[in-house]
């Protein structure tokens, strides 16, 4: 399930604009995070997220490749991060999307699958799955079975290489469950097609 990632906010004390899109979690309050801009915001770096009560504070700890920093992440009132984050967070749209995020997006850019929240984007390839389309494969003889995929930057991420083989693609975390595998590793042994959807390019089993 896609969560909203994209946190904007602004440096402290010079109030210049800051946006943060985190990537993943790097441990307790800790984050690996896109930074923009990336050149001014140097480790030691203060920025803050949202006003009030669900306001974040944060402070850029490391510096990596291509404006990646890792930045420790908290609440002044010590309430739940996640929270704050569903609070004031933006759902970061694909860059081909050429409009600011709305509060609708945060249903609609969801496939009928999403349960778990932590992707930053959506398998697109699922985008176009319903319940009723479900149910017509259910009533068909359809068996489906589930697995976990949290998407990562990788699908965001620009080709820097002249060829695209060179190009590396990050790694996402998935998971899948003992009844998922029985139910696969099943047809497979009957000789049934097992067909994994969701994600362009990849399977997802």
């Amino acid at each position: 399930r896609v969560y909203p990632a994209r946190l904007l906010g602004h440096r402290v004390p010079s109030g210049g604009a800051v946006e943060c899109l985190l990537l993943e979690s790097a441990g307790p309050g800790l984050w690996t995070a896109l930074v923009h801009p990336g050149q001014k915001l140097k480790p030691g770096a203060r920025v803050r997220f949202g006003e009030g009560p669900v306001a974040i504070e944060g402070e850029i700890l490391e510096r990596h490749f291509n404006g990646r920093r890792t930045v420790r992440l908290w609440r002044e009132d010590g309430g739940p991060l996640d929270a704050a984050v569903d609070a004031i967070g933006h759902i970061p749209l694909p860059p081909y999307i050429h409009r600011d995020d709305t509060a609708a997006d945060r249903e609609r850019y969801q496939t009928v699958f999403a349960q778990a929240r932590g992707s930053i984007a959506a398998p697109t390839a699922g985008l176009h799955f319903t319940p009723a389309i479900l149910r017509a494969l259910n009533a068909r003889g359809v068996q489906m079975v589930t697995v976990t995929l949290h998407v990562g930057y990788g699908t965001f991420k620009p080709v820097r290489v002249d060829e695209v083989e060179a190009h590396t693609v990050d790694p996402e975390p998935f998971e899948v469950s003992g009844e998922t595998a029985s139910a696969i590793s099943q047809a497979r042994q009957e000789g049934r097609r097992v067909i994994a959807v969701g994600k362009i390019g990849r399977a997802h089993v």
